[in-house]
């Protein structure tokens, strides 16, 4: 078996075992994050209602400030945090999505933080 195959699956069991601990409410909703090769995509979801309050992805960024991926990820953190406080949202809990809290996805949760988002 291809070793990409078992990064995938072991990540889908991090993954599993963060949300076990991690639930978004409609008071303190959970900001869900999935990196991909090309691409970065955050959401703001409340679990209790299952619905998702706001979002935001890499491609919707483009351009110049998609060139670099961790500048992508960062300005997909401020969109997705302009969007939470335009849905009245200030307050939410990481959801790292099995990933290690490192390079893009760290960039994403600063610029987050930054854009006003409290977690």
């Amino acid at each position: 078996m291809p070793r990409d195959k078992d990064s995938r699956k072991l990540r889908i069991v991090r993954h599993r075992r963060v949300r076990n601990k991690v639930h978004g409410t409609a008071q303190r909703p959970r900001l869900c994050v999935f990196r991909s090769l090309k691409g970065i995509y955050a959401q703001i979801i409340d679990d209790v209602e299952g619905h998702t309050m706001a979002y935001a992805s890499s491609h919707e960024v483009g351009g110049e400030e998609a060139s670099p991926k961790t500048a992508a990820s960062a300005a997909v953190g401020k969109l997705v945090a302009e969007r939470a406080r335009a849905a009245g949202v200030t307050s939410v809990v990481f959801d790292r999505g099995g990933y290690r809290f490192h390079g893009r996805v760290k960039a994403l949760a600063d610029a987050a933080r930054e854009g006003g988002l409290v977690f």
